[in-house]
């Protein structure tokens, strides 16, 4: 194992320890990412279909409303003017809100109608059925337009979201844990491989320890020979003496 392969620690039984925590770790936090990758993917997806319902929705009401707008010039004449000089303020505006999903904050837009409408008399004189037709359909299509807003926005901040997201999982999962996995192996296999000196080791000390304490035991029992001997001889010795005297 190539020690670009793993992380450079000296392998102990607290390494150890610490790599199996670190490897847990790692673990979990995958876990966690993967379920916050499919979290946004739910949503991600749900979103995409609302975006081609809301698409498909407002090309109906643009038709509708700009349809309308030449019904009301036809019936009215140019009333560009007059709204002109009338309009002061915006009419509809829009609020921002924000939106949780799975910890990523997204922006919504809304929008909301502020005052009361100052060309409310336009049409009086001819056309007003056309002119208010008009306004609905256009307040239609604004709100359409700021649903729409708010729904690509969203698309591309969990865009960016998911991909990040991705590569984190990604890195986790053939990066990070494969490495602190090689790592604990190795320390794993350094500590059997200490293990099994030290039990060479003390081996080869009984052996050595046998050997000693059996030629020590030859040796005790090379003396007692000789010590008997020795007895037996000084035995004779004392009974020649008195057979001579």
């Amino acid at each position: 194992m190539s020690s670009k392969d793993r992380l450079p620690i000296f392998p102990s039984r607290g390494a150890q320890t610490l790599m199996k925590g670190r490897l847990l770790g790692a673990q979990k936090g995958h876990s966690l990412l993967k379920k916050k990758a499919d979290a946004l993917q739910m949503r991600f997806r749900s979103i995409l279909n609302k975006i081609i319902s809301t698409k498909t929705l407002m090309g109906d009401v643009m038709k509708e409303a700009a349809f309308s707008l030449a019904e009301a010039k036809f019936a009215t004449g140019d009333f560009n003017q007059v709204v002109l000089q009338n309009v002061t303020k915006a009419q509809i505006k829009v609020r921002t809100k924000k939106d949780n999903v799975a910890g990523v904050t997204l922006p919504v837009f809304e929008s909301y109608q502020d005052g009361t409408d100052t060309y409310e008399l336009a049409g009086l004189a001819r056309g007003g059925q056309q002119v208010a037709k008009l306004k609905k359909n256009y307040q239609a299509a604004i709100k359409l337009l700021v649903e729409l807003a708010s729904l690509q926005t969203s698309f591309v901040t969990l865009d960016e979201v998911i991909k990040l997201t991705n590569r984190r999982v990604n890195a986790i999962e053939h990066v990070i844990i494969p490495c602190i996995e090689r790592t604990l192996a190795y320390i794993i296999s350094e500590l059997d491989e200490l293990e099994r000196e030290e039990f060479y080791r003390l081996k080869k000390i009984q052996d050595k320890k046998r050997i000693s304490r059996k030629k020590a035991e030859e040796a005790l029992k090379a003396k007692g020979e000789l010590e008997r001997i020795n007895e037996a001889a000084s035995m004779l010795d004392n009974g020649d003496e008195d057979i001579l005297f």
